[in-house]
């Protein structure tokens, strides 16, 4: 009976642990639809505008911080690395990209010609990038002047001397040294401490002139259960940046998609609390959405998947870049919770 009684004990205590390291759900947040960006830095960046592409309706602008075009890599982790970050295999051919685009767009897989037309687009490259040849920066930017209605309005291009691969930032005082990387060099958790504020550059393009970030922001940076998003390649917990004033709705969205080996199980935190966003959003009503990938055997640095790693295995042709993408589906469904009316 002793047994008995110290085994139930055993499992009560089991169980009340387990549900004391159970994440909370994503909120419902009530984020207003029509203002959404998304941002990335390298696969982030690459994942950023395959979501832009998939469904330009839902983002007012995408940003893209070292990464080149749109489904430069079309399935192949070959070409990803000989094309779309070295140029081993050659330049991107953009003639061959836009006729998968309209091959896409007649099966309903991306967005039309005129709603992919209407975003806003930030695009920059560090010119001593080592990582992703900073000529596919431009080589997106020149995609993009194709796609835009008014490139010249809706299109920015910064490039950086001096500055390699990664998301640069203005450290001042408030990050501690060891979560930042040298700015021309990279590597560590490739945020880059360049005194450059690209947050707040790349906001203020896609959503227009933006109050400057306060003192003392007040926010709540909650780190959420990506279960009920399940999707190859997704990490069991992402993280969310809810502004206090931003708990009873109305808010406007960013989603924000870390790049290769920044993921939460390589530098812990470093990346949702210190890529500059945070400011930003809390002085603007704004909540930043940072989903984490996971890292495997097969996609060892936790990157998103920009060339097809999370789809079938027998697939010749991945839709990851689609609609149908298992990773752009799961990302969608965290935009449209966020967008939910919060719950009585």
């Amino acid at each position: 009976m002793k047994t008995c009684i110290a085994m139930v004990t055993g499992l009560l205590l089991a169980s009340a642990a387990s549900a004391e390291e159970r994440l909370p759900e994503l909120p419902r947040l009530a984020t207003v639809p029509d203002d959404t960006s998304v941002i990335g830095v390298s696969s982030g960046g690459y994942m950023a505008t395959q979501l832009a592409v998939a469904w330009p309706e839902r983002f007012k602008g995408v940003a893209v911080l070292a990464a080149g075009p749109w489904s430069c890599a079309q399935g192949g982790l070959g070409q990803a690395l000989g094309q779309c970050m070295s140029l081993r295999r050659g330049s991107p051919d953009l003639d061959a990209l836009s006729a998968r685009l309209s091959d896409y767009q007649a099966r309903d897989l991306v967005g039309d010609d005129d709603t992919l037309g209407e975003l806003r687009v930030f695009i920059w490259h560090g010119e001593a990038d080592s990582v992703v040849d900073p000529s596919l920066g431009l080589a997106l930017a020149e995609q993009m002047t194709g796609w835009l209605t008014d490139p010249e309005g809706q299109l920015k291009v910064v490039e950086s001397p001096g500055v390699g691969h990664g998301w640069p930032i203005e450290a001042g005082e408030r990050i501690p040294p060891g979560q930042l990387a040298q700015c021309r060099s990279g590597g560590g958790t490739h945020i880059l401490d360049c005194g450059m504020d690209i947050a707040g550059q790349a906001l203020s393009w896609l959503h227009g002139t933006q109050e400057p970030p306060a003192e003392a922001p007040s926010a709540q940076l909650l780190r959420f259960d990506q279960a009920p998003f399940d999707a190859r390649g997704l990490a069991d917990s992402g993280y969310v940046l809810i502004p206090d004033d931003c708990k009873a709705g109305g808010c406007s969205l960013t989603l924000a998609l870390h790049g290769c080996g920044m993921t939460e199980e390589q530098i812990d935190e470093a990346f949702v609390r210190y890529s500059g966003l945070n400011e930003w959003a809390v002085a603007n009503r704004r909540v930043v959405l940072y989903p984490q990938a996971s890292s495997s055997l097969g996609n060892p640095q936790g990157c998103w998947d920009w060339w097809g790693f999370a789809e079938s295995t027998w697939q010749l042709d991945p839709l990851h870049d689609t609609r149908q993408g298992t990773q752009v589906k799961a990302l969608m469904a965290m935009i449209e919770r966020l967008e939910e009316a919060p719950e009585e």
